[in-house]
């Protein structure tokens, strides 16, 4: 939770020190500077096989009623070296944890929890969101142009005994963990336009998908986001934007061997700064 506390205060800090002009603002920026909170929601489905036997289909939030919701912090940047061509990085970090009784014999790994017996799950999720957009169309009030993203998704799963079938405690015996690192590629189209020419507002829009089977990674990703921003000043403003990603895979990799679906959604709200 630390970055989301930094991205909230240095948000309300920037806030103040902003200039007071007023400035019209054009579709594209030639760099940008994002900070602020993610409240974010995600949907987590999961199978970890281990070497001798086949994983249980999990879902953390029937299974163990795992709160997913949060507010975390986030930070962003775009570059924009030449007229058509522009970068943009986003990186957030979110975990969540829950114990439960279980109520069916779950194998996560090579360790089988069985029935009655009280669990403990903690997921921990690192993102990166990475794109290059050729702006082919760069219009007075509005640009569009084709979209590469790249989106990398680190998960680290573990799961522990707490207590057995009769109530005895056992501090966190036969614990499993598991890591799965997911890099995916989105092909799509990005969007950017100043409505009633060059005033205050700016609206976005970014869509991508992509299935392959690379490096013994088998699945398919969608990814979109929507957004809005309003700028009372000069060089700076605020923003909201909605984004969604959806990841199922089939992977067989050193790291992780398994089925995930993985839905990341939610509203970010922030500060930018741009010029």
């Amino acid at each position: 939770m630390k970055i989301a506390t930094l991205s909230l205060l240095s948000l309300a800090s920037l806030g103040l020190f902003a200039p007071t002009q007023a400035h019209a603002v054009e579709p594209l920026d030639t760099f940008s500077f994002r900070i602020g909170g993610y409240v974010t929601s995600w949907d987590t489905e999961v199978r970890a096989d281990g070497t001798t036997r086949r994983g249980t289909d999990i879902d953390f939030k029937r299974d163990f009623g795992l709160d997913d919701s949060a507010t975390i912090g986030y930070v962003g940047l775009t570059w924009r070296p030449w007229e058509h061509h522009e970068f943009g990085l986003t990186y957030y970090q979110d975990d969540a944890d829950s114990t439960r009784t279980i109520s069916r014999d779950i194998t996560f790994q090579d360790t089988t929890y069985t029935a009655n017996s009280t669990v403990s799950v903690d997921v921990g999720i690192d993102a990166y969101e990475g794109y290059y957009v050729w702006w082919a169309a760069n219009k007075e009030n509005w640009s569009l142009g084709p979209r590469v993203g790249l989106i990398w998704y680190r998960l680290d799963m573990a799961m522990a005994l707490q207590a057995d079938v009769n109530g005895n405690p056992v501090g966190g015996a036969f614990r499993e963990e598991a890591s799965a690192d997911l890099p995916t590629l989105t092909i799509g189209g990005a969007w950017r336009w100043t409505p009633g020419g060059h005033g205050k507002w700016r609206i976005g829009a970014d869509v991508g998908y992509f299935k392959a089977n690379v490096n013994d990674i088998d699945g398919d990703v969608v990814f979109g986001r929507i957004g809005a921003e309003f700028f009372p000043w000069e060089r700076s403003g605020f923003t909201l934007d909605y984004t969604v990603s959806k990841i199922g895979v089939d992977a067989d990799t050193s790291d992780f061997i398994g089925n995930l679906d993985f839905v990341d959604s939610g509203l970010k709200v922030g500060y930018i700064y741009r010029w």
